[in-house]
């Protein structure tokens, strides 16, 4: 490095990034380049290590994964030097298992080595994951990402995701492994919790708002997977896709292209699968030519964890680990993650000129550029207090009940069972998910988190009775606890039944062949029905779950999802009717597993829309659907014109009344029909939403923007057009036909 008195360029804030970036990376030598195109991490190794040792637990795991830096739980300048001292592009998870405040210590630590330590002291970056709140100890942990689209409220979205990023950022984290926002259309998938449901303008808003946000505090967002990791043959995850490219384009592109174009995501991920036999981490189209040519996107695009090596030993497109990394870098790949298993042979393969520099090049510029943007070489350290202060704060936990609150969804409420009369005076709460804490997958780590019963006991009235009975386990066959459940309920004026699902049962590599509730829970819910006591279920999951031997003979059912932290109060509150449910489904609920995939925006069929066992309506619940405690009237939509130009805009009203005795929040949602078209068009398209809250009488004028990007498809030559004709404005509260009233707009040539 130049002396202090005479800084390079690089390091002069008041030069232009660019500028900064070329003076940077004409210094570096061919290893220095290729080292910023890695992470590190001793994933590969971790089991083994801790088996050896025989030692478990955060303390271990850390040691483990960081042994060759870290001594004793601190970072070692010693160690360091030789893992990483020619510089680094990234550190996976490294501040994940210990306290915020020790995090951002150590986070000082690696960036003072790097910037003293270093030849050209390049900062580094430190990631971890964030789908719903940091996956760290300590870190507050809001609903589950299909629980936070189930809000549909995208203002609520970019509030969560402004904590998530102060809370990231105050550890010295700088990037995001989220949002997930591939699209579920098939909820066989594991991580079908992950998302934000089967719709793109649903998830495109959401998306849009968490990525806003987040970046907003300074931690840039890396949406994931790119593309269609969730739709895989049979419901799996990471399998190979065979989709069109207009399927691509209107379902499973939108999402990843607002992201890009409206929020300005830095960081993008490549998917596992493979589309048309191209892995997605070697597809030119895909990262090059959709996403930076066409898409215009500047950030870094980094590998889903050893996806590159699996270029070489699961697709088998590599002939060794070198060929693999090749195959990536010149696809557009940036960055592998967790830690260099190909990368690194990018050296050798430059100096025997199997490969050119400037592919290298590009993807370092690229690196750079995402860590000036980021501020790190003039803004490297935080202060540890405000790490401490910051994470899991008295406000985030209010957060964190308030859209927990909002997320949950009222699916079932026969003779208004619902909320519990204040005559209650005895309450049976059974089953698997009453008293566990249940989170869901990528989750925060040692904070006090409120299970159902624990929020039942804190919300009930001081006269209620509560007794409590497992009943059974998640998974297991055991029926030992049945006799105890049944005496409860039997004795109760009401029957809470918690089912469901837990991490054993869904989430990533947990895809599944049956959507009915696993174990004996089925079993048990029939036994409580039998007792004659009015029952309620309440289902902690984070996907479809199949209710069919069941859901006639029960009073009510509530889809509470993974609700986070505060999940417990919330739930309680309403059940006892001190919030009123207004989440509304992000995702189609199938009655039987041979349905799937089913979701609401399907093309016409040449045949019927049903099965020779299964005619009349196809969903137990439709997307869109919820239910309140109280009664809404829409008036008749008006267009604010009923004839546009294919290049105007217009709007559509509706004035929604609140006709109940409590207030509550409505969700009006729009959807779009072409009446006829020169290609198939799906029946229903959701193009816009506006959640409402109204008090008992209160009336609000709700008006949502129709545009030309609302209207437009793909024609037969791949063309983002708008045919002129009639279109069919839907606005309801659901995707159901009988939730809509329907008006037609008129474009014209």
């Amino acid at each position: 490095m130049s002396d202090a008195q005479n800084p390079p360029k690089y390091l002069n804030k008041n030069s232009p990034i660019d500028e900064r970036v070329d003076d940077l990376l004409k210094q570096m030598s061919l290893e220095e380049k290729v080292y910023q195109m890695v992470g590190y991490g001793d994933f590969i190794n971790v089991d083994i290590f801790i088996v050896e040792e025989g030692r478990y637990g955060y303390p271990r795991m850390e040691e483990a994964l960081f042994h060759g830096i870290l001594d004793n739980g601190e970072f070692s300048f010693k160690k360091a030097t030789k893992a990483i001292g020619k510089g680094l592009g990234q550190l996976s998870t490294i501040g994940r298992y210990c306290t915020p405040q020790k995090g951002a210590e150590r986070a000082n630590a690696i960036q003072k080595f790097a910037i003293e330590e270093t030849r050209l002291g390049i900062p580094i970056i430190i990631h971890d994951e964030c789908l719903h709140g940091l996956m760290a100890i300590h870190a507050t942990s809001f609903p589950q990402a299909i629980a936070l689209a189930s809000t549909w409220d995208d203002e609520l979205m970019q509030e969560i995701a402004v904590a998530i990023g102060k809370e990231t950022r105050s550890r010295g984290i700088h990037h995001c492994l989220s949002p997930t926002i591939n699209i579920a259309r098939d909820p066989r998938c594991g991580r079908t919790e992950e998302t934000y449901g089967e719709d793109p303008f649903l998830c495109s808003r959401m998306a849009v708002a968490y990525v806003k946000g987040v970046q907003g505090e300074g931690v840039a967002c890396t949406p994931k997977h790119f593309v269609a990791n969730f739709v895989g043959i049979g419901g799996r995850d990471s399998n190979e896709i065979e989709l069109s490219e207009r399927n691509l384009r209107d379902i499973y592109f939108p999402a990843f292209k607002a992201c890009v174009q409206e929020a300005d995501a830095l960081s993008i991920m490549a998917a596992y699968n493979s589309l048309d036999g191209i892995p997605c981490s070697s597809n030119k189209w895909l990262l090059t030519d959709v996403l930076r040519k066409e898409w215009g996107f500047k950030g870094v695009v980094v590998s889903d964890y050893f996806s590159v090596l699996g270029l070489y030993d699961k697709h088998r497109t590599g002939q060794d680990k070198g060929d693999a990394a090749k195959q990536a870098v010149e696809a557009g790949l940036d960055i592998e993650l967790p830690h260099p298993d190909c990368y690194l042979e990018l050296v050798d393969l430059v100096e025997n000129g199997k490969m050119s520099i400037d592919s290298i090049d590009d993807c370092v510029k690229r690196i750079l550029w995402f860590k000036f943007k980021l501020g790190l070489f003039d803004n490297p350290y935080v202060n540890p207090e405000d790490a401490k202060k910051i994470n899991d704060c008295k406000e985030h936990r209010a957060l964190a009940l308030k859209v927990a609150q909002k997320s949950i969804v009222l699916l079932k409420n026969n003779q208004g069972l619902l909320p519990l009369n204040k005559d209650i005076r005895s309450i049976a709460v059974i089953g698997p998910n009453a008293d566990e804490e249940r989170l869901g997958g990528y989750s925060g780590k040692e904070i006090k988190i409120v299970t159902p019963l624990e929020g039942i006991q804190n919300r009930a009235p001081e006269n209620v009775s509560i007794q409590f009975a497992q009943g059974c386990d998640v998974l297991d066959d055991s029926q030992n606890g049945f006799k105890k459940a049944v005496d409860i309920a039997k004795a109760a004026d009401v029957a809470l039944l918690f089912m469901g699902n837990s991490v054993m049962t869904e989430g990533e590599s947990r895809d599944r062949s049956n959507l009915d509730l696993p174990g004996v829970q089925e079993t048990l819910i029939q036994e409580i029905i039998e007792t004659g006591t009015p029952v309620i279920v309440v289902l902690i999951s984070g996907s479809v779950i199949t209710m069919g031997k069941w859901v006639n003979d029960v009073r009510a059912i509530i889809e509470a999802w993974y609700p986070g932290e505060e999940g417990g109060n919330a739930i309680a509150d309403v059940l006892f009717g001190h919030t009123n449910p207004g989440g509304r489904l992000p995702i189609t609920c199938a009655k039987t597993i041979g349905q799937l995939p089913l979701y609401y925006n399907y093309k016409p069929s040449g045949r019927d829309d049903d099965y020779m066992d299964l005619r009349g309506e196809q969903t137990q619940f439709p997307f869109g659907y919820g239910l309140s405690y109280t009664t809404f009237e829409f008036s008749i939509p008006k267009l604010q014109k009923t004839s546009i130009k294919k290049d105007e805009s217009t709007s559509i009203s509706v004035d929604v009344t609140n006709t109940g005795k409590m207030a509550g929040d409505e969700v009006v949602q729009m959807y779009i029909r072409d009446k006829v078209s020169s290609i198939v068009r799906p029946v229903k398209e959701l193009k816009g939403f506006k959640r409402v809250s109204l008090q008992p009488g209160e009336m609000q004028t709700v008006t949502l923007d129709i545009n030309p990007e609302k209207l437009a498809f793909y024609n037969m030559d791949m063309e983002f057009v708008v045919e002129p004709g009639e279109f069919e404005i839907m606005v309801g509260n659901s995707s159901d036909d009988k939730d809509l009233e329907t008006v037609v707009l008129t474009v014209i040539g």
